[in-house]
Protein backbone atom coordinates (compact mmCIF):
# COMPACT_ATOMS: atom_id res chain seq x y z
CA UNK A 1 0.00 0.00 0.00
CA UNK A 2 3.09 2.09 0.78
CA UNK A 3 4.57 1.34 -2.67
CA UNK A 4 1.75 2.50 -4.81
CA UNK A 5 1.29 5.56 -2.70
CA UNK A 6 4.75 6.66 -3.30
CA UNK A 7 4.12 6.10 -6.83
CA UNK A 8 0.68 7.60 -7.10
CA UNK A 9 2.63 10.77 -5.83
CA UNK A 10 5.53 10.39 -7.80
CA UNK A 11 2.89 10.57 -10.81
CA UNK A 12 1.31 13.43 -9.43
CA UNK A 13 4.77 15.71 -9.33
CA UNK A 14 5.16 13.99 -13.43
CA UNK A 15 1.43 15.49 -14.39
CA UNK A 16 2.21 18.97 -12.32
CA UNK A 17 6.04 19.67 -14.33
CA UNK A 18 3.84 18.45 -17.65
CA UNK A 19 1.15 20.55 -16.85
CA UNK A 20 3.36 23.44 -16.33
CA UNK A 21 5.24 22.78 -19.36
CA UNK A 22 2.03 23.10 -21.37
CA UNK A 23 1.42 26.22 -19.81
CA UNK A 24 4.50 27.85 -20.50
CA UNK A 25 5.30 26.63 -23.77
CA UNK A 26 1.52 27.13 -25.51
CA UNK A 27 2.14 29.61 -27.47
CA UNK A 28 5.46 28.47 -28.88
CA UNK A 29 4.03 24.67 -29.42
CA UNK A 30 2.62 23.47 -32.81
CA UNK A 31 -0.62 21.46 -32.56
CA UNK A 32 1.51 18.33 -33.38
CA UNK A 33 3.68 18.84 -30.05
CA UNK A 34 0.42 19.73 -27.78
CA UNK A 35 -1.24 16.93 -28.56
CA UNK A 36 1.56 14.86 -27.64
CA UNK A 37 2.22 16.75 -24.62
CA UNK A 38 -1.64 15.90 -23.78
CA UNK A 39 -1.44 12.34 -24.25
CA UNK A 40 1.74 12.21 -21.80
CA UNK A 41 -0.99 13.85 -19.31
CA UNK A 42 -4.21 11.74 -20.05
CA UNK A 43 -1.50 8.72 -19.87
CA UNK A 44 0.03 9.50 -16.49
CA UNK A 45 -3.74 9.96 -15.33
CA UNK A 46 -4.70 6.82 -16.22
CA UNK A 47 -1.71 5.36 -14.28
CA UNK A 48 -2.61 7.09 -11.03
CA UNK A 49 -6.23 5.66 -11.82
CA UNK A 50 -4.67 2.36 -12.06
CA UNK A 51 -2.75 2.48 -8.91
CA UNK A 52 -5.85 3.78 -7.37
CA UNK A 53 -8.00 0.58 -8.36
CA UNK A 54 -5.05 -1.56 -7.13
CA UNK A 55 -5.34 0.39 -3.40
CA UNK A 56 -8.57 -0.39 -3.04
CA UNK A 57 -8.72 -3.92 -4.00
CA UNK A 58 -5.63 -4.67 -1.61
CA UNK A 59 -8.28 -2.71 0.74
CA UNK A 60 -10.92 -5.20 0.26
CA UNK A 61 -8.16 -8.24 0.37
CA UNK A 62 -7.20 -7.26 3.59
CA UNK A 63 -10.74 -6.48 4.64
CA UNK A 64 -12.01 -9.98 3.69
CA UNK A 65 -8.67 -11.36 5.56
CA UNK A 66 -9.31 -9.67 8.92
CA UNK A 67 -13.03 -10.77 8.88
CA UNK A 68 -12.39 -14.42 8.24
CA UNK A 69 -9.92 -14.07 11.16
CA UNK A 70 -12.20 -12.67 13.15
CA UNK A 71 -15.38 -15.16 12.62
CA UNK A 72 -12.43 -17.88 13.16
CA UNK A 73 -11.73 -16.43 16.86
CA UNK A 74 -15.51 -15.75 17.22
CA UNK A 75 -16.04 -19.77 16.64
CA UNK A 76 -12.89 -20.95 18.88
CA UNK A 77 -14.32 -18.41 21.88
CA UNK A 78 -17.54 -20.07 21.11
CA UNK A 79 -16.40 -23.87 21.66
CA UNK A 80 -13.83 -22.87 24.43
CA UNK A 81 -16.89 -21.31 26.15
CA UNK A 82 -18.78 -24.74 26.07
CA UNK A 83 -16.09 -26.60 27.14
CA UNK A 84 -16.03 -24.37 30.05
CA UNK A 85 -19.81 -25.05 30.78
CA UNK A 86 -18.94 -29.21 30.13
CA UNK A 87 -16.62 -28.92 32.85
CA UNK A 88 -18.42 -27.01 35.37
CA UNK A 89 -21.66 -29.08 35.07
CA UNK A 90 -19.31 -32.13 35.31
CA UNK A 91 -17.82 -31.17 38.48
CA UNK A 92 -21.05 -29.79 39.83
CA UNK A 93 -22.68 -33.47 39.35
CA UNK A 94 -19.54 -34.73 40.95
CA UNK A 95 -19.52 -32.88 44.24
CA UNK A 96 -23.07 -33.28 44.32
CA UNK A 97 -22.37 -37.29 44.47
CA UNK A 98 -19.49 -37.17 46.96
CA UNK A 99 -21.91 -34.93 49.46
CA UNK A 100 -24.47 -37.47 49.41
CA UNK A 101 -22.07 -40.37 49.62
CA UNK A 102 -20.43 -39.08 52.48
CA UNK A 103 -23.56 -38.46 54.61
CA UNK A 104 -24.91 -41.80 53.96
CA UNK A 105 -22.01 -42.69 55.13
CA UNK A 106 -21.85 -41.32 58.10
CA UNK A 107 -25.32 -41.82 59.26
CA UNK A 108 -24.92 -45.93 59.07
CA UNK A 109 -21.98 -45.54 60.67
CA UNK A 110 -23.54 -43.59 63.88
CA UNK A 111 -26.40 -45.98 64.17
CA UNK A 112 -24.07 -49.37 64.00
CA UNK A 113 -21.34 -47.46 66.37
CA UNK A 114 -24.46 -46.69 68.94
CA UNK A 115 -25.55 -50.79 68.33
CA UNK A 116 -22.53 -51.89 69.58
CA UNK A 117 -21.51 -49.18 72.23
CA UNK A 118 -25.16 -50.07 73.67
CA UNK A 119 -23.86 -53.92 73.86
CA UNK A 120 -20.49 -54.08 74.67
CA UNK A 121 -19.71 -50.82 77.06
CA UNK A 122 -17.00 -52.68 79.14
CA UNK A 123 -15.01 -55.09 77.02
CA UNK A 124 -11.75 -53.18 75.07
CA UNK A 125 -11.25 -55.80 72.63
CA UNK A 126 -15.17 -55.09 71.24
CA UNK A 127 -14.42 -51.24 71.52
CA UNK A 128 -11.39 -52.15 69.18
CA UNK A 129 -13.60 -53.63 67.04
CA UNK A 130 -15.65 -50.52 66.73
CA UNK A 131 -13.07 -48.20 65.73
CA UNK A 132 -11.81 -50.92 63.16
CA UNK A 133 -15.42 -50.21 61.64
CA UNK A 134 -15.67 -46.44 61.88
CA UNK A 135 -12.38 -46.31 59.94
CA UNK A 136 -13.74 -48.36 57.42
CA UNK A 137 -16.96 -46.60 57.08
CA UNK A 138 -15.53 -43.31 57.06
CA UNK A 139 -13.02 -44.59 54.26
CA UNK A 140 -16.27 -46.11 52.33
CA UNK A 141 -18.05 -43.14 52.59
CA UNK A 142 -15.46 -41.08 51.75
CA UNK A 143 -13.85 -43.32 48.51
CA UNK A 144 -16.20 -45.72 48.08
CA UNK A 145 -19.17 -43.43 46.63
CA UNK A 146 -20.54 -44.28 43.22
CA UNK A 147 -19.61 -41.28 41.19
CA UNK A 148 -22.25 -42.56 39.00
CA UNK A 149 -23.06 -42.50 35.29
CA UNK A 150 -22.47 -38.94 34.12
CA UNK A 151 -23.62 -38.26 30.39
CA UNK A 152 -21.02 -36.67 28.35
CA UNK A 153 -22.30 -32.95 27.38
CA UNK A 154 -21.49 -32.21 24.18
CA UNK A 155 -20.94 -28.91 22.97
CA UNK A 156 -23.77 -27.69 20.15
CA UNK A 157 -21.90 -27.60 16.78
CA UNK A 158 -21.05 -23.87 16.21
CA UNK A 159 -22.22 -22.25 13.23
CA UNK A 160 -20.36 -20.09 10.89
CA UNK A 161 -20.52 -16.59 12.45
CA UNK A 162 -22.89 -14.10 10.60
CA UNK A 163 -21.21 -11.74 8.00
CA UNK A 164 -20.90 -8.31 9.23
CA UNK A 165 -23.98 -6.64 8.92
CA UNK A 166 -22.15 -3.36 8.36
CA UNK A 167 -20.23 -5.05 5.73
CA UNK A 168 -20.67 -2.93 2.17
CA UNK A 169 -21.87 -5.11 -0.74
CA UNK A 170 -21.20 -4.49 -4.51
CA UNK A 171 -21.36 -6.33 -7.61
CA UNK A 172 -24.61 -7.78 -9.42
CA UNK A 173 -24.47 -10.36 -7.18
CA UNK A 174 -25.08 -7.92 -3.87
CA UNK A 175 -22.71 -9.14 -1.84
CA UNK A 176 -19.86 -8.23 -0.08
CA UNK A 177 -16.21 -8.25 -1.56
CA UNK A 178 -13.83 -11.30 -2.09
CA UNK A 179 -11.44 -12.57 -4.20
CA UNK A 180 -10.69 -10.54 -7.21
CA UNK A 181 -12.24 -7.28 -8.33
CA UNK A 182 -12.67 -4.27 -10.75
CA UNK A 183 -13.93 -1.11 -10.73
CA UNK A 184 -16.32 -0.13 -13.28
CA UNK A 185 -14.53 3.25 -15.15
CA UNK A 186 -18.31 5.59 -15.22
CA UNK A 187 -17.62 7.50 -12.41
CA UNK A 188 -21.71 7.89 -12.45
CA UNK A 189 -21.95 3.85 -11.94
CA UNK A 190 -24.13 3.06 -8.98
CA UNK A 191 -22.37 -0.17 -8.08
CA UNK A 192 -18.61 0.56 -9.01
CA UNK A 193 -17.14 -2.56 -8.10
CA UNK A 194 -17.54 -5.83 -9.55
CA UNK A 195 -16.59 -9.55 -9.02
CA UNK A 196 -14.26 -11.12 -11.72
CA UNK A 197 -16.33 -13.83 -12.11
CA UNK A 198 -19.63 -12.29 -12.04
CA UNK A 199 -18.67 -10.42 -15.15
CA UNK A 200 -17.08 -12.97 -16.72
CA UNK A 201 -13.01 -11.38 -16.38
CA UNK A 202 -10.39 -13.83 -15.45
CA UNK A 203 -7.88 -11.82 -15.69
CA UNK A 204 -8.12 -7.42 -15.53
CA UNK A 205 -8.20 -5.91 -19.21
CA UNK A 206 -6.18 -3.15 -20.49
CA UNK A 207 -7.39 0.36 -20.78
CA UNK A 208 -10.83 1.33 -19.71
CA UNK A 209 -13.55 -0.83 -18.40
CA UNK A 210 -17.39 -1.05 -18.49
CA UNK A 211 -19.71 -2.66 -15.94
CA UNK A 212 -22.25 -4.29 -18.34
CA UNK A 213 -24.91 -1.79 -17.50
CA UNK A 214 -23.37 1.08 -18.43
CA UNK A 215 -21.90 -0.79 -21.06
CA UNK A 216 -25.59 -0.77 -22.39
CA UNK A 217 -26.24 2.80 -20.84
CA UNK A 218 -23.26 3.77 -23.16
CA UNK A 219 -24.68 1.72 -26.80
CA UNK A 220 -28.32 4.07 -25.95
CA UNK A 221 -26.33 7.02 -26.26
Amino acid sequence: MRDLDQRTEDLKCHIDRLSCQYMSNARSMNSEEKLQLLRQVQEAYGKCKEYGDDKVQLAMQTYEMVDKHIRRLDTDLARFEADLKEKHIESSDYDSCSSKGKKKGRGQKEKKAAKVKSKVKNSDDEAAKITQKKIKLVQTAEYGAPAGNFGKVHPSDVLDMPVDPNEPTYCLCHQVSYGEMIGCDNPDCSIEWFHFACVGLATKPRGKWFCPRCSQERKKK
